[in-house]
């Protein structure tokens, strides 16, 4: 039986999550996932959005997840992988060579991400649409509300009209 582990924040679950889970499941037969805690996140300079017992929850409910550990610090992972068993140690693969010291341990594996989706995007994403100007997409809004859609046609048909009279 080999056993395979992971490690990640999970904040935002999504299909790159996913995937990956998937993934290093078929390298083995038991997939452990340990998920960072919030107080680890804060060492490693990160801040999630959904708190590490949601996280943790949702992990946990993946059709092939077997085990959900806490991530508690950087050098739990040697620890781990001893107490576990662990035959084979996965990270995405933008972590590639930074946990090659562990191949002393275990196999180490890099998986390829899945394209167009990261938690970093999406938090960048959410980040700037906060940054809106509430005030002014309200103005913009109850302008909008104000057009006489039938007038603005008709002024486009005669625009139209002058363009095909001056071309």
């Amino acid at each position: 039986m080999k056993t395979v582990i992971t490690y990640g924040t999970f904040d935002l679950f999504h299909i790159g999550h996913l995937r990956l889970l998937q993934r290093a499941k078929e390298l083995g037969d038991k997939l452990i996932v340990a998920v960072s805690t919030d107080e680890f996140n804060q060492i490693k300079g990160k801040k999630s959005i959904i708190p590490y017992e949601q996280r943790s929850e949702i992990v946990k409910n993946i059709k092939c997840v077997d085990i959900v550990i806490p991530e508690n610090n950087w050098e739990q992972k040697i620890e781990d992988i001893k107490k576990y068993n662990v035959d084979i140690f996965v990270m995405g693969e933008d972590w590639k060579g930074k946990f090659d010291f562990l191949k002393e341990y275990c196999e180490v594996v890099y998986l390829p991400r899945t394209e167009g989706i990261s938690s970093t995007e999406i938090k960048n994403i959410l980040q700037h649409i906060s940054k809106l100007s509430t005030t002014e997409l309200k103005k913009a809004l109850d302008i909008l509300t104000k057009i006489d859609f039938e007038e603005l046609k008709e002024a486009f048909q005669i625009l139209e009209q002058l363009r095909k009279d001056l071309w």
